[in-house]
């Protein structure tokens, strides 16, 4: 059963949303890629709205198993990407999940 981490992320207070999406979408990807394990990588950063978001974007870390999460923010390479990490955030909220695809059910007529 793959898991996947979710990460419910929160910009550095003063920190642009030019400059967040600078480091997150631009230098972190490279950090990340170097945990082992990992199988997928996407980010989903807050769109702009009038509305203020409790988040400003979210993150997906995909691996085969939760050993392999712990393993991976265990080894030598997850150092430099927490150091990275507090160029750009203020906060991260985040859980193991397993991921279920729902399709839909019955028709427009039922």
């Amino acid at each position: 059963m793959s898991v996947k981490i979710v990460a419910m992320l929160k910009a550095l207070p003063g920190l642009s949303r030019k400059d967040f999406l600078r480091y997150w979408q631009e230098e972190h990807p490279a950090l990340v890629w170097q945990l082992p394990g990992l199988r997928a990588y996407r980010q989903n950063p807050a769109i702009e709205h009038r509305k203020s978001w409790p988040y400003d974007g979210m993150a997906e870390l995909y691996f085969d198993s939760v050993d392999d999460v712990r393993t991976a923010f265990a080894s030598p390479q997850a150092e430099p990407l927490h150091e990275h990490e507090k160029h750009f955030l203020g906060s991260i909220d985040w859980f193991i999940a397993t991921e279920t695809t729902v399709e839909p059910v019955g028709g427009a007529d039922e």
